[in-house]
């Protein structure tokens, strides 16, 4: 197992997201709601969630494969609780069991309030580099 965390990328950039391996096994992703995040009604877009999940169980995976391999999603499902309009959301994510070719996760997303906003569950494939042989 590696103490890897999901590198800096554009998207995370824009978006201001930032992530953090919480524990082995698990990360979250952590954004303060602007403008650019809100979709015509006024409350934060499902893809600006969707993105946080996606990430944060990304980094979760990383942190449980060997080195010389990393992981793509397979799929991920998000049910959207409640909507959100302004501050500080965290998606908290775990891995559940982690395969030799699959990991499953679970993550909650939380509002500034510590409400519910958000449930996920997630399957990510391992691959191996060309370096893993």
């Amino acid at each position: 197992m590696t103490d890897r965390v999901a590198a800096e990328f554009p998207l995370a950039t824009f978006l201001g997201m930032t992530i953090e391996r919480t524990a082995p096994g698990a990360a979250a992703a952590r954004l303060t709601v602007r403008s650019e995040h809100l979709n015509p009604h006024g409350s934060v877009h499902g893809a600006v969630l969707f993105a946080m999940v996606d990430t944060a169980m990304g980094a979760a995976t990383l942190s449980v494969l060997e080195e010389g391999t990393l992981c793509a999603s397979i799929e991920v499902q998000l049910r959207f609780c409640k909507p959100v309009f302004e501050g500080v959301l965290v998606a908290a994510t775990e891995v559940l069991q982690a395969g030799k070719r699959i990991v499953h996760l679970e993550g909650r997303v939380h509002d500034a309030r510590g409400e519910l906003v958000g449930l996920a569950t997630g399957s990510f494939a391992v691959i191996a580099t060309d370096n893993a042989g």
